[in-house]
């Protein structure tokens, strides 16, 4: 299996090169050079394995320079009972991921009982452990670099924490993250996270990680890595939960799902496309964004059109306030049958602050088989769907799953199960909750008291040298 670049620039490379690499050299993002398909036969044997068996038979299909017996030692430590454990009342805290029915057809799948009681700790507990694996066989060191809407950041530095030979340097949007977020963040004291606060949104904060990713020099001096979802590792270990939360709805391999996905930088719902492209049986990917609503223009429209960071709505759903999604790059290179040089002359349109419009050409008649739909919430809508969801079902949700399960209700289709994916558990979001509901959320014990803890950040401007600057600082 080799990875080649959205872009066609970057010569094709393993699954461990482009692990600890991010970026392409020529600022693409990797994916497969194709997508590896998934048998009738081999669905019928995934049906009931646990979620550590699950993953491994998809990620067998897709990493082959990490010997089988590895792999498997490596998710399984990521997949345990002990690091997902914070399973909310009324669900099987030997479940990885549960499915929570609210109605007939309608479900929730539960994303957020790992350690940062986020959906982004699916992919970051097997991250750590693959870095670390990869670094120990090369004796090599990483400085990961990256950038947080509010949960990657927290997902990220909790699996990496202590890990040998690995730095992180995580940035974010000054005083735009819950209280909550910030606190699970800056409250940690291991030498080896380092948060930096941008005195900007978070798309200011990714334009920095890609600049620095871009400078090829200071990247190779300084061992720059990503955890972001430019990574695509990080996209391969959401594919596995489409595969279970398909297995958790339905009786048979005959039948179809949708799945509803709350969506800022397009990572979570690209890995139930490419779940799709490998043959798993999805009728509909239902995107849904809040008043950042860029990604639901373009599934409306066929305009790709990213906002500055003044155009930027500070919302309710914080993590999702992204005008900017780093993915939609992958999935518009798939749109346009895997056409580097269309890709390339797309985005020198979007890096040089500008927009696309796919109509009059036929890639817009295309869209139609990827299956995806779209919608948007705004901030009343997410209080009435977080109060009705209390109301009718005694269960309380987070801002974001319940903007994808407003407009997951707008797109239902008789007899097909819709699967909302959950994003993160209420507490994170204390303040809304409160605004909805009249009472506080709650919290797992482990993170009683945690906004009182001392925390730890450096504040800065958003610019580029003064980050660069930072890095070298605590790498000498």
């Amino acid at each position: 299996m080799k990875y080649i670049s959205t872009r066609g620039g970057a010569a094709p490379q393993n699954f461990s090169d482009i692990l600890l690499g991010g970026l392409a050299a020529d600022g693409g993002l990797y994916l497969p050079e194709t997508y590896p398909q998934v048998s009738a036969a081999e669905l019928a044997e995934w049906r009931d394995l646990p979620y550590a068996g699950l993953a491994l038979r998809i990620l067998e299909k897709f990493i082959d320079d990490i010997p089988a017996a590895t792999l498997q030692n490596l998710v399984e430590r990521s997949y345990t009972a002990d690091a997902f454990r914070h399973a909310r009342p009324g669900c099987n805290a030997n479940d990885i991921t549960p499915l929570t029915t609210l109605e007939p057809g309608l479900h929730l799948l539960e994303l957020s009982n790992g350690p940062t009681l986020a959906f982004k700790d699916m992919a970051m507990q097997l991250l750590g452990n693959l870095f670390e694996h990869v670094l120990a066989e090369r004796g090599a060191t990483i400085n990961i670099l990256g950038a947080t809407s509010g949960d990657t950041g927290s997902a990220a530095e909790y699996a990496m924490r202590g890990k040998h030979g690995v730095r992180v340097f995580m940035l974010s949007p000054h005083g735009l993250m819950s209280a909550f977020q910030r606190a699970q963040m800056y409250s940690l004291q291991e030498p080896n996270i380092f948060n930096i606060a941008i005195e900007a949104m978070f798309d200011d904060c990714q334009d920095i990680v890609k600049a620095v990713s871009n400078d090829a020099a200071f990247k190779a001096k300084y061992k720059i890595g990503a955890v972001n979802s430019i990574n695509w590792a990080r996209v391969l270990a959401q594919i596995v939960y489409y595969f279970k939360g398909y297995f958790a709805a339905t009786r048979s391999n005959d039948e179809l799902v949708s799945f509803a996905v709350p969506s800022g930088n397009f990572g979570n719902i690209c890995a139930g496309h490419i779940a799709h492209q490998m043959g798993l049986p999805i009728h509909r990917l239902v995107l849904a964004t809040n008043e950042n609503d860029v990604l639901d223009e373009f599934f409306r429209t066929g305009v790709y059109r990213p906002r500055g960071a003044s155009d930027t709505w500070v919302t309710s759903s914080p993590s999702m306030d992204i005008s900017k999604a780093s993915n939609f790059e992958r999935f518009v290179f798939d749109l346009v049958g895997r056409d580097p040089a269309v890709v390339r002359e797309l985005w020198a349109k979007v890096d040089t602050g500008g927009s696309f419009d796919l109509n009059g050409t036929p890639y817009i008649a295309r869209l139609a088989d990827f299956r995806f739909v779209s919608g948007k919430s705004i901030h009343a809508d997410r209080l009435a769907t977080i109060r009705a969801v209390w109301q009718q079902h005694q269960l309380m949700i987070d801002t974001h799953t319940a903007d994808a399960l407003k407009v997951a209700r707008e797109q239902r289709e008789a007899g097909i199960p819709m699967i909302v994916l959950e994003t993160a558990q209420p507490v994170k979001f204390a303040e809304t909750i409160q605004e909805a509901l009249g009472c506080d959320p709650l919290r797992p014990a482990d993170f009683d008291g945690i906004e009182k803890l001392p925390q730890r950040v450096a504040v800065m401007k958003a610019d580029v040298q003064a980050v660069k600057d930072f890095i070298v600082r605590h790498c000498t």
